[in-house]
């Protein structure tokens, strides 16, 4: 497969577009310039292709992933989809092209600069998911469902959506992406991540405030002042999560006081 390019592959910016342009540049025997998605259009000097989404050319690539090389590498190649690594697109041809040349030992091949650049992306991708999974704060609204809002450097609600579905299979809650402009939206029995640019997070009411304070007050109380570790607690809590974790949110105001609405009073005898 000659690699100089000559165009470059524009699609519709999803998953089975992506491997539609991976299908394509086997077909042509040609490795683009450039794969970008239609909303992320840049001036070039090449020619521009546009590839149509087809199912039918997606399930080929992964079919042929699967056989010549292994389920553990198809799952490399989607989880790269979801990164943010820079001309990802690209990477994951790469990727795929050696895959299919090496077959499972891909995966080992540590030395080749874009099995390593993979590697550690989706890396960095599940421990970012699995952060996640534990520095979410769900606020309730007035209608009873959660919400709640997070900015992550990868696309990750694809990671943790079955993790808050059976945390919560019983309630209605939203994640919204604010990096991404995506939500997860669920309900008993269903779930879905969609678009969601514009969304707005309501406004705490009086019961949320005084359920933060209180959250705010039990973590204050029970820290121990002289086992303080600034360094340690940055280490396991990057300070980028701080901004939407309710312990750390100045934004509350002062929780005794609200706290002194909801909490009954002891009698002074």
């Amino acid at each position: 497969m000659p690699d100089r390019p000559t165009v470059v592959y524009q699609y519709d910016g999803s998953y089975e577009g992506l491997l539609c342009c991976v299908f394509e540049s086997f077909a042509r025997k040609e490795r683009p310039a450039a794969i970008r998605p239609e909303s992320g259009e840049q001036l070039t000097l090449y020619p521009q292709r546009i590839i149509r989404t087809e199912l039918s050319k997606a399930r080929r690539v992964e079919a042929g992933l699967r056989n010549k090389a292994s389920n553990q590498v198809y799952r490399m190649v989607k989880l790269g989809y979801y990164t943010c690594c820079e001309e990802k697109e690209l990477l994951l041809l790469d990727f795929i092209r050696l895959a299919m040349r090496h077959g499972r030992s891909v995966l080992s091949m540590l030395a080749e600069d874009t099995v390593h650049e993979l590697t550690r992306a989706v890396r960095s991708l599940t421990n970012e998911a699995h952060q996640y999974r534990e520095f979410v704060r769900f606020s309730i609204r007035e209608n009873g469902v959660m919400t709640a809002v997070i900015e992550p450097k990868h696309f990750v609600l694809p990671l943790i959506t079955r993790h808050f579905c059976d945390r919560y299979p019983h309630e209605a809650f939203v994640i919204y992406d604010a990096s991404h402009c995506a939500a997860l939206v669920a309900a008993p029995g269903q779930c879905a991540i969609i678009p969601a640019e514009g969304y707005e997070e309501p406004e705490a009411g009086e019961g949320e405030r005084q359920f933060r304070a209180l959250w705010k007050l039990f973590y204050d109380t029970i820290a121990v002042e002289g086992r303080e570790n600034p360094r340690c607690r940055r280490m396991h809590m990057p300070q980028r999560f701080w901004k939407h974790l309710t312990e750390m949110s100045q934004a509350t105001g002062d929780s005794r006081a609200l706290c002194a609405k909801c909490v009954p009073q002891k009698d002074s005898k």
